[in-house]
């Protein structure tokens, strides 16, 4: 099984991204997370932002696809990943 892909659009001096970075390295501690931040000071972070509608940052895309912006919800989180059957970390 193939680890989940968690892409987090973060800006410069942002409090939720920091919040964001937090949480993804809790779950990563339980599930197998490949996760790739890409600045919103970017053509590539603006471009996932008006893709996939992100309001503001940060954004989190799940195997391509949005999950969330703003505050990341922990809970939410780990119920995407148990109900995607999400690998475990080893």
């Amino acid at each position: 099984m193939t680890s989940v892909r968690v892409t987090l659009v973060t800006a410069p001096d942002c409090e939720l991204c920091e919040h964001a970075k937090a949480v993804l390295a809790r779950v990563g501690e339980v599930y197998d997370l490949e996760i790739a931040e890409c600045s919103t000071k970017t053509e590539e972070g603006r471009d996932l932002m008006v893709r996939h509608r992100v309001a503001f940052p940060p954004g989190v895309l799940i195997d391509g696809e949005a999950f969330s912006y703003g505050r990341l919800s922990e809970r939410k989180l780990r119920r995407e990943l148990a109900a995607r059957d999400a690998p475990r970390a080893r």
